[in-house]
C-alpha cells in the first residue's frame, strides 16, 4: 500500500520508519524528552539522518541517556566520547550533554518533572499546525529556548527547539497530505 508521508521522509527506510513511528507522536516521558533534546542538539549543522544512524551508538555512548549517570561523567568520559567513532564527536555538545544531564538531575532533586516544564508551554496540549507551511521556529520556540537557556543549557536555539517539539509531538506538523496527520492527532 502506497503512503503518502511528509517529504522529508520519503526515499530513505530508516527516515520512513522514524516517520511513521515515532517523529510527532505525543512524548511525555521525562527521560526520553531529554534524550530527544540532546540529540536535536548534536544535529546542529547536520542533517537528521545523520544522528537517526548514529542512535543506537548516542544511547550506548550515554549510558542510555540516564541523566543520573551521565551527569557523573568526567573529562575522562569527554576523552572516550571524543575518541567514539560511532557518534557525533563534537567536544562542545558532548560537554553540553553532559552538562544537560546534570541540569535535568538537579530539576528532578528540586522536585521539578522535565515533563511538566516542556509540555507546560501548551498547557498540556498539542499545537496543530497548517499542515502545509512548515517553520524553521516560531515565537513559542524561541520562548522555551530562552527558558532553557536561563536554565544552563546549550544547543537550544529556537531552530532546535522547535525540530525537537516536532519530533516529540509537542506541535503536530505532519504535512496536511500525511497519513499520518490525523493519527497522531488522535492519540
Amino acid at each position: 500500500m502506497s503512503r503518502t508521508r511528509c517529504s522529508w521522509a520519503d526515499g530513505v527506510p530508516l527516515m520512513q520508519a522514524y516517520h511513521d513511528e515515532e517523529w510527532g507522536v505525543p512524548e511525555h516521558d521525562a527521560r526520553a524528552l531529554w534524550e530527544k533534546l540532546m540529540l536535536d542538539g548534536f544535529q546542529a549543522g547536520l542533517a537528521w539522518i545523520t544522528v537517526l544512524r548514529k542512535r543506537d551508538a548516542f544511547r550506548k555512548a550515554f549510558a542510555q541517556f540516564d541523566a543520573a549517570k551521565v551527569a557523573r561523567f568526567n573529562e575522562a568520559d569527554v576523552t572516550r566520547l571524543m575518541g567514539n567513532a560511532g557518534i557525533i564527536r563534537s567536544r562542545a555538545k558532548i560537554e553540553a550533554t553532559i552538562g544537560g544531564a546534570r541540569i535535568y538531575r538537579d530539576m528532578r532533586e528540586r522536585g521539578e518533572d522535565f515533563a511538566d516544564l516542556c509540555w507546560s508551554f501548551t498547557k498540556g496540549k498539542v499545537l496543530k499546525s497548517n499542515g502545509r507551511t512548515f517553520p524553521t521556529e516560531t515565537e513559542l520556540s524561541a520562548r522555551i529556548s530562552k527558558q532553557l537557556k536561563q536554565r544552563g543549557f546549550k544547543f537550544v536555539g529556537p531552530t532546535i527547539v522547535y525540530a525537537w517539539m516536532q519530533a516529540v509531538g509537542i506541535v503536530n506538523d505532519h504535512a496536511s497530505a500525511c497519513f499520518r496527520r490525523e493519527q497522531v492527532s488522535r492519540g
